[in-house]
């Protein structure tokens, strides 16, 4: 595996791969199973895989955990060896922003919904540094988790309107074996506070038990799922939400094969999120 830290020499490293097929796996690192699901499917989909690691200063706000968000380099690197990664790109913050940088996207819209409300300004770094990411690989397929379902449907709007020629594939959530989706900040939580993060796959479970069973209306659906979560006192709920895939509208009733069921709560001061899909966001 080839390893770039700057972008003059990832331009490098591509500039041979010729008629390749480029799959690329952008992340923040301090990898899970999650993470390696995508680079597994990156690697039979494609010729060459890529994967980044990069913290993107853009999408915390100075409240948040930038400075402690989790890292581990040296084992994200044996990780990514170990499933055959081609090449990874590990830029610093100030050469992905240098200084005097300006320019931002915002995916308007879309950005203001679900955790843009507590978030004001997480989209539009994301937004900006994956399409930094794509001009810098280039790639054909580009690869995300269900996880950050909000996140995929943002990248699906702004590949589609700036006509990105990229397609962009969406793999489902990985559990843990006590249901609880992986996510890097997972390992902020204490024993009790991840025993007490459990209540937000059950209440998804008890939501998709009812959609099963028939119940379509919004109201019920919220009502089993934040009664799920309040028989925890250390689970605060930020939303839960029932929302329409293409534009995150909300919803009174479940549109079959167009609904996401998402929710995110604080245990602890750590912000988890989840969500049930109701239909198809790759494109």
């Amino acid at each position: 595996m080839k390893i770039c830290r700057t972008i003059e020499s990832l331009s490098s490293a591509l500039s041979s791969v010729g008629q390749q097929s480029i799959g690329f796996v952008p992340t923040m690192g301090f990898l899970h199973a999650g993470h390696l699901s995508l680079v597994e499917k990156c690697r039979q989909e494609n010729d060459l895989a890529v994967v980044s690691i990069y913290v993107n200063p853009a999408q915390f706000a100075p409240n948040e955990d930038l400075n402690r968000y989790p890292r581990d380099p040296d084992r994200d690197i044996a990780l990514l060896e170990k499933e055959r990664t081609d090449l990874l790109f590990m830029p610093d913050a100030m050469e992905i922003y240098p200084p005097g940088y300006e320019t931002y996207i915002r995916v308007e819209g879309l950005e203001a919904a679900l955790c843009g409300k507590s978030r004001p300004r997480h989209f539009r770094g994301v937004a900006t540094v994956v399409l930094k990411l794509f001009n810098l690989v280039g790639p054909q397929r580009a690869y995300f988790g269900q996880k950050d379902a909000q996140q995929a449907i943002i990248i699906l709007r702004m590949v589609r309107d700036l006509h990105l020629p990229v397609q962009v594939r969406v793999l489902p959530i990985v559990r843990d074996s006590d249901g609880l989706a992986m996510s890097s900040r997972n390992v902020y939580l204490t024993p009790v506070e991840r025993r007490a993060a459990l209540h937000l796959p059950k209440a998804l479970g008890n939501a998709a038990a009812l959609i099963h069973d028939g119940v379509r209306d919004d109201a019920a659906i919220k009502k089993t799922m934040a009664d799920e979560l309040a028989k925890d006192p250390l689970v605060c709920i930020d939303y839960i939400a029932m929302v329409r895939l293409q534009d995150l509208a909300d919803l009174v009733a479940v549109e079959p094969g167009n609904t996401l069921i998402a929710a995110a709560v604080h245990v602890g001061k750590t912000r988890l999120i989840d969500n049930l899909l109701l239909g198809d966001l790759s494109c």
